[in-house]
């Protein structure tokens, strides 16, 4: 344990994508089967343990200390973990050796409920600060250490000589603590063959096409389709199984059982996953109320009929067809399709254009809700995993934009836990007394550089009118321009209205907050949109 709370608090403290891979290397090297696999698996949201919540953990530092002190204590720090990991008291006379990591597992995995207490109080009894913190991270999850299960792969492709791509197709084929995986990648072993299990096989990824690559285009030589606004999915069924992978490779099969259910074919698609409603595409706001939930209501499938719109097909059967350049991949896919016809999918449509201005013309007419712009393929393009430049661009259409008061900021999450990073804004309407008041329409926290962060950190700080746990209500004094990808129509809203993506573009201090915008502007491009979509 005391080994895996030192990479934590390294990764932690180390923001360069490099540098991480460089510990990730040195734990895989140097650390013995199986922790290294339950820090690997820790590290990627792998492990999940239902038991200890954080209500448990809650209570026993409650239980070890003045209830008033830890409230106190957690409203300023802000993250449960590191509150009770740095206000947990010593205790006298504890002498026991911190438990290993694979001790930890095995113990929670067999202990019963009604035990868990007494068994973590004393393992926090028995390590030091930052072991505390590692061990109550790694039973409630969210470690937020900037690793995602990408990065731990490429640093074991780095450490092992092995191709990335060969180690994404096996990951999801064997289970933590990876001795399997390991066994292959030091020679020990021959590659684990997930057989007819529905793995997960990395996605292409595009660039964002910039103006000049836009001049260097050759029509004849790319093939254009919209840039549906929904999530990008990849459909896995065989003899083995059924599988919906996120482009990340998480397994959300068991939110949509009405995909899974039609796929009743042995093939490998990649496509968006949209709410659908007799063709016509639904805002992205519809989609999210199908997103991260465990289990669906008949009145959810009801209400938000979701389908997948069709890009490529990887695999047809037992054949691998990525090494096929696109137009020949176009051409399978739309045999298949015709062929199987299968439920709840359709092909996404191309769009024929006879030079870059003309496309450029429908790029910037593609402001319906459920369109974010263009995807360009090259017809020669072979389907390679990741973001290869010059194969696949993303030409998507210019944000929006607001000038806004911030109202709100609550702190961030690990290494943003000191800082209050996430920021809540305000448009002007009439209050109904002949007056304006700020009615929030969104929350941002993105688009900033550090320096910002540190200038907006401090100024709410010093600005600051009512206090709400983890928020701090401010004066209505700055204006932050915000930028979004689109606008659409919410009852769950105050304000009316949602916004798809908002982030900072810039700290407007040369603007009073009196002229910032009204919430008739915003819904004006909401207007704007629906017309489009009425047209399109």
């Amino acid at each position: 344990m005391p080994d895996f709370a030192a990479l934590l608090e390294r990764l932690v403290f180390t923001p360069g994508r490099l540098a991480k891979l460089a510990l990730l290397r040195d734990w895989f090297a140097h650390q013995p089967d199986p922790d290294r696999g339950i820090g690997l698996a820790a590290l990627t949201e792998e492990l999940v343990f239902t038991a200890a919540k954080p209500g448990l953990i809650r209570d026993l530092a409650m239980a070890r200390t003045d209830p008033v002190l830890f409230a106190l204590s957690h409203d300023y720090v802000g993250d449960l973990a590191e509150t009770v990991a740095l206000i947990w008291p010593v205790r006298a006379g504890v002498n026991a050796p911190p438990p290993s990591l694979a001790e930890v597992v095995e113990a929670l995995e067999l202990t019963p409920k009604a035990e868990l207490p007494g068994l973590i109080a004393g393992w926090l009894d028995a390590l030091d600060a930052s072991g505390r913190l590692a061990l109550i991270k790694l039973i409630t999850g969210g470690l937020r250490v900037g690793v995602s299960g990408r990065l731990a792969r490429i640093a074991l492709a780095d450490w092992s000589g092995q191709p990335v791509e060969a180690i994404e197709e096996v990951w999801h084929g064997v289970a933590p603590p990876y001795l399997p995986l390991f066994a292959w990648l030091e020679g020990r072993a021959a590659r684990p063959d997930p057989r007819d299990v529905p793995v997960f096989r990395p996605l292409m990824l595009a660039h964002p096409l910039e103006e000049a690559d836009v001049a260097a285009l050759d029509p004849a030589a790319w093939r254009a389709e919209w840039k549906w606004d929904g999530i990008r999915v990849q459909l896995v069924a065989g003899p083995g199984g059924r599988r919906i992978w996120s482009r990340g490779g998480e397994d959300i099969s068991g939110a949509f059982p009405e995909i899974l259910a039609a796929m009743d074919f042995h093939a490998v698609l990649d496509g968006e996953l949209l709410v659908m409603r007799d063709g016509f595409i639904a805002p992205f706001a519809e989609l999210q109320q199908r997103l991260n939930r465990k289990a669906v209501t008949a009145r959810m499938l009801q209400d938000h009929p979701v389908g997948v719109r069709l890009y490529d097909l990887l695999l047809e059967g037992e054949e691998d067809l990525r090494p096929l350049p696109f137009d020949a991949r176009r051409a399978r896919l739309e045999a298949w399709v015709a062929r199987v016809a299968p439920a709840r999918m359709d092909l996404s449509a191309q769009i024929a254009f006879a030079s870059v201005a003309q496309l450029g013309e429908i790029r910037d007419g593609a402001r319906a809700a459920s369109i974010e712009g263009l995807m360009l393929k090259r017809a020669d393009s072979p389907y390679v995993a990741g973001r290869v430049k010059g194969l696949w661009w993303k030409w998507k259409r210019d944000p929006l934009s607001i000038d806004a008061v911030l109202m709100y900021a609550q702190r961030g999450h690990g290494k943003r836990s000191s800082f209050y990073s996430d920021y809540t804004f305000g448009l002007w309407r009439p209050d109904g007394a002949g007056g304006e008041e700020l009615v929030p329409v969104g929350k941002a926290y993105s688009g900033y550089t550090d320096e910002e962060l540190g200038w907006l950190d401090r100024w709410i700080r010093n600005h600051t009118t009512g206090r709400f746990g983890p928020v701090r209500e401010v004066e209505k004094a700055l204006v932050l321009e915000v930028i979004f990808d689109a606008a659409q129509r919410s009852s769950r809203h105050k304000s009316g209205v949602a916004l798809r993506f908002p982030r900072i573009a810039r700290i407007r201090t040369d603007k009073p907050a009196a002229e910032a915008d009204r919430l008739e502007t915003l819904m004006a491009h909401v207007a704007a949109a629906g017309a489009l979509a009425e047209e399109g």
